[in-house]
């Protein structure tokens, strides 16, 4: 299972983008909330994802991007109900903050849903019924998270650029640092600190030479 994904921004269209992570192009499905957040073509992006997989009669995987952890876990509760199909899913996620979300659901604020493209008052009165309960917990729960996740972000983001200014520094020109520090990255992103990846870093580029 894939679980997060981290690479450069190749490309993005209305509702998908292509991440390259280490030589291989991933395509994505996301909600708006991850294209109005893209950084420039090129630059560094992660996002957490989702994998669906669809049997018989035409067996088919397709790959789903969200910029949080809550984005995510709210898409995983949508698909669960049925009727709401992974794009129905991005149709809500696209329309409606977490947050938000998480209010109108647990209040029983249908008036909010139904102006989401594919969702009815069937649809939003049973999204509220099964939904309702699971989501007052999930609202106090993404506050926490985005805080937690808003911070380890910025230091990892952090990180990662002293260690291309530090490899800059040593001689290596700044593309290869950039892809150094992308694969040390990679290969080890629960030890995203600077030494770490200026270590990781060196060598990857010295087994170049």
């Amino acid at each position: 299972m894939i679980a997060q994904l981290t690479g450069n921004l190749v490309r993005s269209e209305a509702n998908s983008l292509v991440l390259d992570v280490n030589g291989v192009g991933y395509l994505l499905f996301v909600p708006t909330t991850v294209l109005v957040h893209l950084p420039p073509t090129g630059d560094r992006l992660t996002v957490q994802t989702h994998l669906v997989t669809r049997g018989q009669p035409d067996f088919d995987m397709t790959l789903y991007g969200f910029r949080d952890l809550p984005e995510l876990h709210a898409f995983k509760l949508l698909i669960a109900i049925s009727g709401v199909g992974p794009k129905v899913a991005l149709a809500i996620l696209s329309n409606s903050d977490v947050s938000e979300l998480a209010r109108a659901l647990s209040t029983n604020d249908t008036r909010v849903l139904t102006k989401i493209p594919g969702v009815g008052p069937k649809m939003a009165q049973k999204l509220c019924l099964e939904l309702g309960d699971k989501m007052a917990t999930f609202a106090f729960e993404t506050r926490t998270e985005r805080m937690v996740e808003g911070q380890q972000t910025a230091e990892v983001n952090a990180a990662y650029e002293d260690a291309i200014e530090a490899l800059v520094g040593l001689g290596y020109s700044r593309a290869d640092a950039r892809k150094a520090v992308d694969r040390a990255l990679a290969n080890a992103p629960d030890r995203a600190t600077t030494s770490a990846l200026v270590t990781g870093g060196l060598a990857l580029l010295n087994t170049k030479r």
